[in-house]
């Protein structure tokens, strides 16, 4: 197997675990059973669990800003795809494999000292902010340009709270609730 897709293998098993099972209750054997390698194979490509984590947060996240940008802006322009943000999530809680915000949940599982994922989990969390934002001033839904940072971290705080919630209650309400309250941020 080539060298990128032996690494893409290692990334997407440890996702599929780390996300159902949790970053601790995950093993470095576990991995590797399950990716079908050898442990001098993860090694080659990663040197600690640490660095995998790394790969399974950049792999989450790059593929859900991409699902998220799409299906917001193929929503009609204006607050409709601001809103699509909301249906994009009542989609993702409704599928198979929700369980609450991989970020959250690894931050969770992290010593406090861990400044390494940390501030990947910043990162990224900084970036869907920044997706919000070009969202908010490419629809032109505040004035001044200014006022668009806040009403993006506005958004964005519905949307981690709707995250969250409806992860611990196992139900959507906290989705549409978050929904209903972002329709009166554009009144």
């Amino acid at each position: 197997m080539k060298h990128g897709l032996v690494r893409d293998t290692i990334v997407q098993t440890a996702s599929e675990l780390f996300y159902k099972n949790g970053y601790n209750l995950t093993g470095i054997n576990e991995i590797i059973k399950e990716a079908g390698i050898a442990k001098a194979t993860l090694y080659n490509h990663f040197t600690s669990k640490e660095e995998i984590c790394i790969a399974y947060l950049n792999y989450k996240n790059a593929t859900f800003l991409k699902e998220i940008e799409v299906y917001a802006t193929e929503a009609p322009e204006g607050k409709l795809q601001l809103l699509a943000l909301f249906d994009f999530l009542t989609v993702f809680f409704n599928g198979q494999e929700f369980n609450g915000c991989w970020c959250i949940r690894t931050m969770a599982e992290i010593p406090m000292e861990n400044e390494t994922i940390r501030a990947e989990v910043q990162r990224q969390k900084n970036s869907f902010l920044q997706l919000i934002k070009n969202l908010v001033i490419a629809n032109k839904l505040v004035k001044p340009r200014e006022n668009s940072d806040f009403l993006a971290k506005q958004i964005y705080i519905l949307y981690e709270g709707a995250v969250a919630e409806s992860h611990l209650h196992k139900n959507s309400w906290p989705i549409e609730s978050a929904k209903e309250i972002c329709k009166k941020l554009f009144s």
